[in-house]
């Protein structure tokens, strides 16, 4: 082989090396590129979906007012909300639990004054998303009724704290719930229970009278006929035969 084809040879090979290392650096800074973009898709799928979820969860709507506690009243109250968040209320207290007709708001709001999360709903609000209410609020210190007159699917109150919610399926309505029930800093009455109060709905039992010999500045405790069980009350028991008797506590 002469010199010229022998030069001709090596340059040849040369040329193909470099060649070849050029498309590895090529296909090496595609990979990394490629690599690059999945990792930033993701960190931003990553951040869209806390941001999202977050911003779901979002507190920022829950309406405040400023109402004080231990205003005690035989009276009905005429409350500003729908359903009332806070103010004067009866002496009774609501057993917390699980009702399927109203009740009255004068024991609703005492329950709210204990730290008690009161969830209401529309009556032809659907009965899956019933259910699922149902479920949230089998835990203590909570109070589920239907409500007539809702502007929203379901609202929920605490003292002094309140938001409508899209249904049952709300992620806020968790976040509320993990928020102001039984919270120290704005329950009025913190400690206090949310039983022996009284077990009956609005339809089965009129606010209680009077009664002069309790102590018009205390609180009282009931144990409402028919007897509470140990299931929540679902407000379809049978008609109590009397009201119930207040003792002072």
């Amino acid at each position: 082989m002469s010199k010229e084809k022998a030069q001709a040879r090596r340059e040849h090979l040369a040329r193909m090396r470099a060649e070849q290392k050029r498309k590895e650096r090529r296909a090496s800074l595609l990979m990394w590129g490629v690599g690059g973009l999945v990792i930033v898709v993701l960190v931003g799928l990553v951040g869209f979906y806390i941001v999202n979820d977050q911003s779901q969860k979002s507190l920022d709507d829950v309406k405040t007012f400023a109402y004080k506690g231990s205003e005690h009243t035989w009276d009905k109250v005429a409350y500003k909300e729908t359903p009332p968040a806070g103010g004067p209320h009866n002496y009774y207290w609501q057993n917390c639990g699980i009702y399927d007709q109203p009740i009255h708001n004068e024991h609703g709001v005492h329950s709210l004054e204990h730290g008690a999360v009161w969830i209401t709903y529309r009556s032809d609000l659907p009965k899956a998303d019933v259910d699922k209410l149902k479920t949230l609020a089998s835990s203590d210190f909570m109070l589920l009724s239907p409500y007539e007159g809702l502007k929203a699917d379901v609202v929920v109150s605490s003292w002094n704290h309140q938001l409508a919610l899209n249904g049952a399926d709300d992620p806020r309505l968790p976040a509320y719930i993990k928020k102001y029930k039984q919270n120290p800093t704005f329950t009025p009455e913190f400690g206090a229970a949310c039983d022996r109060g009284v077990g009956t709905t609005a339809g089965q039992q009129p606010l209680p009278t009077p009664d002069p010999e309790l102590d018009t500045h205390a609180e009282v405790s009931a144990v409402p006929t028919p007897q509470p069980s140990t299931e929540p009350s679902t407000g379809s028991s049978t008609e109590p035969s009397a009201a119930p008797s207040p003792s002072a506590s």
